[in-house]
């Protein structure tokens, strides 16, 4: 449940805004405010189940978003490589010129 609900948010930081501003609102108590369906039903004056199924609608259209788009996944990689690129520049094992070191570094700094 718990990393269900830290790939809903993660989600959310990345398409949040293409969701209508109810939905986003509602999704946004729950993931990011962690409320509860009755604390967010008594909140907004609708019913439990209507925040329920606005909730699994948001997710749907979430999951939707990054199986057309990809955007979360491939920043994900980004920041992987990133944390690559930077051990490769701290172990200084093997030298580098100082162009392509400040190159790398100025790369990592991007993906961050």
């Amino acid at each position: 449940m718990f990393e269900k609900n830290l790939t809903i948010g993660y989600l959310l930081d990345f398409y949040g805004e293409l969701l209508a501003d109810r939905r986003r609102e509602l999704m946004s108590l729950y993931y990011n405010e962690d409320y509860s369906l009755a604390e967010i039903a008594a909140e907004v004056g609708i019913s439990r189940q209507g925040v329920r199924d606005a909730i699994k609608r948001g997710e749907e259209e979430l999951r939707n978003f990054e199986d057309k788009l990809g955007m979360a996944a491939r920043f994900a990689e980004l920041q992987a490589l990133s944390a690559r690129l930077e051990t490769v520049l701290d172990a200084d094992s093997e030298p580098l010129s100082p162009a392509l070191r400040k190159t790398l570094a100025d790369i990592c700094q991007r993906l961050k």
